[in-house]
């Protein structure tokens, strides 16, 4: 895969994220990589892991933000 490809599909996947986010249709990720699929399947899986990979790292720092919020609150209630 080019340069270029990984990029552009990175650039598109942040921009997926946040209108699903926004409009709260988590469908549009995956509609959007069956639309990429149709025209290139190295263009969609790239699409595809760099969505996976921006949604894994923001489910994971809500985790970690929210478990650092409930140690606060445990030291604030002592």
């Amino acid at each position: 895969m080019s340069a270029i490809n990984g990029i552009l599909a990175h650039d598109l996947a942040v921009d997926a994220i946040e209108t699903a986010t926004a409009l709260g249709e988590e469908e549009l990720i995956v509609d959007i990589g069956n639309n990429l699929a149709s025209f290139s399947t190295t263009v969609a899986e790239a699409f595809r892991t760099a969505a996976r990979v921006r949604m894994s790292i923001i489910r994971a720092c809500k985790l970690l933000d929210s478990r650092i919020n409930a140690a606060a609150a445990k030291l604030d209630s002592k």
